[in-house]
């Protein structure tokens, strides 16, 4: 090989490697185990009011409810702490009473206070094993597949709370999404997998623009602070350190 061929060589192997090298500078937030990705801990007013913070795992509520059922009917934020979530008004029907009314899934009761007012981000922990074990692998976050498990019907999470049938709006495309550095192959947005579990106005109009290309500062660095994507792909939804979702293109 002469020395033309030898550049050239060396180029290629710079261009296949750029998109890892890519990855690698962006400072991705380190990943908790498996078992408590997507915990979260409720503390808007509890630590204040003498009573240990909720803890809230969301692979033992996914496999039971999509997230449109708490983000939209019920009216839960998409930021810890920012949903006004008192005793008074669960006990009324609303945000956690929905469902813990003592019928659907154990109630208000002093019995069975400690189970969610447990203070500790791991309670239940023990229990995801088993329960991961049933399910499609994925290489980061809690390690599960969860659209592949919904479309292989090992979950059957309710669409709705509502007596009537929920209808969702069929709207399938997959938008091609261009990076913004020139050697970063494009990202793919697929509305069918988000439809799945969210509701159109999960993301629009308060974190997406409607029309194509107008959402302004849309970039990697503010999924990262998270805002857009990052908003669910850095603590709930499969984490931004899985590029090969997205960028398809993009070598590991």
């Amino acid at each position: 090989m002469g020395r033309w061929g030898h550049l050239l060589a060396a180029v290629l192997l710079f261009l296949g490697a750029w998109p890892a090298r890519a990855a690698s500078y962006f400072k991705l937030p380190p990943l908790p185990p498996p078992a408590l990705y997507g915990n979260l801990l409720i503390d808007r007013i509890s630590s204040a009011s003498g009573v240990k913070p909720v803890a809230f795992s969301h692979w033992i509520h996914r496999a039971r409810y999509t997230c449109r059922v708490c983000h939209v009917e019920l009216g839960f934020a998409m930021e810890v702490n920012t949903t006004e979530i008192t005793e008074a008004r669960c006990r009324k029907g609303e945000y956690c009473g929905a469902c813990h009314d003592g019928k659907e899934a154990f109630g208000h009761t002093k019995k069975e206070c400690g189970h969610c007012h447990s203070g500790d981000i791991a309670t239940e922990a023990d229990r995801f094993p088993a329960f991961a074990a049933k399910m499609p692998k994925a290489p980061y976050g809690n390690q599960i597949d969860w659209v592949r498990a919904l479309k292989e019907g090992r979950i059957h999470p309710k669409r709705t709370l509502r007596a009537e049938p929920y209808r969702p709006i069929r709207y399938d495309s997959k938008l091609l999404l261009e990076a913004e550095w020139s050697m970063i192959p494009p990202a793919y947005f697929p509305h069918a997998e988000h439809n799945l579990w969210l509701d159109c106005a999960n993301c629009h109009p308060a974190i997406f623009n409607v029309k194509k290309k107008t959402t302004k500062h849309f970039s990697m660095t503010y999924n990262l602070k998270g805002r857009f994507c990052g908003l669910c792909h850095l603590r709930v939804s499969f984490p931004l350190d899985d590029c090969q979702r997205c960028h398809p293109g993009m070598h590991r």
